[in-house]
């Protein structure tokens, strides 16, 4: 996953694409111990959230580098997989976005799995995140590409 971490006077901003199929974050479980209610995040959703905080350790590990602690937007561009049914006509119209996934999992469920694997990294807190702007679209080349922006000045 190639991450990019720039710095100027005025912005601060991380680039990085995750390759791979996206995994949207599920649905809370829960079981009972005891007299009590445990909740916890489903496989899929915690294993996915586990490799982007993997990932990210070169960035956190650098030198000078220091969580984002100022409000800030994220851009996400969810990049699903062409369905293999999608006929040579349709895949074509896929791959230059005149058809848009509208299944689901729905964009929101991705943001969230994002900012949860993002927060206590990059981010002090997801609650900084001021501004999301997010889309999903068809590739042939699955992946999610963020872009995180702290404005420094303005």
């Amino acid at each position: 996953m190639p991450i990019k971490y720039e710095e100027t006077e005025k912005v601060r901003r991380i680039l990085m694409t995750l390759y791979g199929n996206p995994v949207a974050q599920g649905r809370p479980r829960f079981s009972r111990q005891g007299g009590f209610v445990k909740t916890y995040d489903p496989i899929k959703s915690k294993a996915y959230k586990a490799l982007i905080r993997l990932e990210l350790q070169p960035l956190l590990a650098k030198p000078g580098f220091r969580q984002f602690e100022n409000p800030c937007r994220v851009h996400l561009l969810i990049c699903r997989a062409i369905p293999s049914g999608f006929s040579q006509k349709k895949r074509k119209e896929a791959i230059e976005a005149k058809i848009r996934p509208t299944t689901r999992p729905d964009t929101d469920n991705y943001i969230k799995g994002i900012l949860d694997a993002l927060n206590g990294t990059v981010l002090k807190d997801d609650s900084i995140v001021c501004e999301i702007n997010a889309g999903k679209i068809y590739s042939d080349k699955p992946r999610i590409e963020v872009m995180v922006e702290e404005r420094l000045r303005y």
